[in-house]
């Protein structure tokens, strides 16, 4: 059994032992197609275009209450009215712009992708967090390692 198969079950056993079932997903998924014989043609495409991929499928979902006429122009009208709106606004703002971020650290470091991993297996696991994904992870990695280039180009 080759070292990615061992990491990759390592990772499925976290995933169960986590009960985080997009890790689970993932992973069983990359390695049916890379048993299956496809890995040549889908995982190159997964590298490439996967981020990009998942943004719009998470897009799609936070569209949908829309298209259904859940949310229209007068709920958010009604929500501007509340502070709470507006602070929430802004959060979806910021985090918009440190996602971005994010994607970026993991086209430029995908070795991190790795950490934020173990990371949100470890929140999931042990603090009873709810596993957010990476981009947003990545986003705060890549904003508090720019905040730590900031500190230390003061030390010396």
């Amino acid at each position: 059994m080759s070292q990615p198969t061992i990491f990759m079950l390592i990772l499925l056993a976290i995933g169960l032992f986590a009960k985080n079932q997009s890790l689970i997903i993932a992973v069983t998924f990359l390695l049916v197609v890379k048993f299956s014989g496809l890995g040549d043609k889908i995982l190159p495409i997964a590298q490439q275009k996967g981020i990009n991929i998942g943004v719009t499928i998470i897009t799609i979902a936070v569209l949908v209450p829309i298209v259904t006429g859940e949310i229209g122009f007068r709920e958010l009208q009604d929500a501007m009215k509340s502070y709470y709106a507006w602070i929430a606004l802004a959060s979806g703002i910021l985090v918009a712009v440190i996602a971005a971020n994010g994607i970026e650290l993991l086209k430029s470091d995908p070795h991190i992708t790795v950490a934020l991993v173990f990371g949100t297996i470890l929140a999931v696991a042990v603090f009873n967090g709810v596993a957010v994904g990476p981009l947003i992870g990545a986003g705060i990695a890549y904003l508090a390692m720019r905040i730590a280039d900031f500190f230390s180009s003061f030390g010396g």
